[in-house]
């Protein structure tokens, strides 16, 4: 329970409050941190009586001489969950650095409550992100797989729809107290499977058993995302699967998946249901993609002004007067711009056969810009 690491921690945190020599003891009454280097892995009696009596011990210079390894000071038992696990130890004279040891003790053994509560939730997350992606990936449940389930406290047989939430714009890793609050907001509803995917996505496995409404999870995300922008500056979209049965999960989580690859603007949902030609556009490879856009609009890739146009006509629905206006342009402007790409390319945004291939060809580019980034 307390290893060196955190025994080192606890002499550096100590150190600030009391300018004298501090050491910390296993309850074998070996030195495991110490401001003393020298006393590092060396033998306290008195440290191992007073974990043994579980009761402080005030050492005297007269004790220097009576027990093993010792220094005139105070030593304390460390206790967590009723039970001791190590000495902190306070080398001076006793009359001045009693005063400071109840504070002391009570400071140490708030930082051991907070590491083991840190690590139990780093191992939760951990096992809990490994088991959703086996899940996702499974064709077939055994033992082992269930064991994990029941040991995670997970329905294996709720209807669920899977959602993909994913950061955007983070500028540096977020923080175990930024996901313990992010995991917090979802933990009111426990049939619910909330988990982390890398650092920058969520997995969350709705219960849908007794149905839930498109209205319903929309608010829901949404006030995550007001959440997640007002308390960590962090922006995010996300994709919804269809609800599925928990051996089919993995559907699920494909559409939220290609769902989430239309999504354009922050804040934004995509539900799976809403798709269209998308769902044509994810069986078609990658490959097959990059050569229809180089066949397509390969020769505008190269010239931003036209290929921003372009953008901008479909964005406006074909409107050449709200293109124009919203490029900033004289409609002449326009007019020969799309000339220019007619030229460069052969397409003609005039002819439907020709307007429908340039269309294509924009989804797939901005598909390709948005996996690169």
């Amino acid at each position: 329970m307390l290893l060196p690491e955190l025994a080192e921690k606890i002499v550096k945190e100590v150190r600030k409050l009391i300018g004298e020599d501090i050491i910390v003891v296993n309850t074998e009454g070996y030195i495991i941190a110490s401001t003393d280097l020298e006393r590092l892995g060396t033998f306290h009696e008195g440290a191992l009586n007073a974990s043994q009596n579980k009761r402080k011990l005030i050492i005297t210079k007269e004790d220097q001489t009576k027990l093993i390894g010792v220094k005139a000071g105070i030593n304390f038992p460390i206790f967590f969950q009723n039970d001791v696990i190590g000495v902190i130890g306070i080398t001076g004279d006793p009359a001045k650095v009693t005063p400071f040891g109840e504070i002391i003790r009570k400071m140490t053994e708030l930082l051991i409550s907070e590491n083991y509560y840190a690590e139990q939730f780093d191992w939760h997350s951990r096992a809990l992100e490994s088991f959703v992606m086996d899940w996702i990936q499974a064709k077939e449940w055994n033992d082992a797989f269930m064991n994990r389930a029941k040991l995670l406290n997970i329905d294996m047989e709720i209807i669920r729809s899977a959602v993909i939430i994913e950061f955007s714009g983070l500028t540096s890793p977020i923080t175990r107290e930024a996901w313990s609050s992010i995991f917090e907001r979802f933990q009111k509803n426990d049939q619910e499977v909330v988990a982390r995917s890398g650092n920058d996505r969520i997995i969350l496995l709705i219960n849908c058993t007794n149905g839930i409404s498109r209205e319903r999870i929309e608010k829901r995300l949404k006030q995550f995302f007001h959440f997640l922008l007002d308390r960590f500056n962090i922006h995010a979209i996300a994709g919804v699967g269809q609800p599925a049965d928990p051996k089919e999960i993995r559907v699920s989580y494909s559409q939220a998946e290609r769902s989430l690859k239309i999504v354009k603007s922050p804040s934004s949902i995509a539900f799976d249901e809403d798709l269209t030609l998308e769902m044509l556009l994810e069986e078609i490879s990658q490959k097959t993609k990059a050569d229809f856009i180089k066949r397509t609009l390969g020769p505008l890739t190269l010239e931003n002004e036209l290929m921003a146009t372009i953008k901008e006509l479909f964005n406006q629905n074909h409107s050449l007067k709200n293109t124009a206006k919203n490029l900033h342009i004289h409609i002449n402007t326009l007019h020969y711009r799309l000339k220019k790409a007619e030229e460069l390319t052969g397409l003609n945004p005039n002819n439907i056969h020709d307007l429908l291939t340039m269309y294509l060809a924009t989804l797939l580019l901005g598909e390709q810009t948005k996996i690169n980034h």
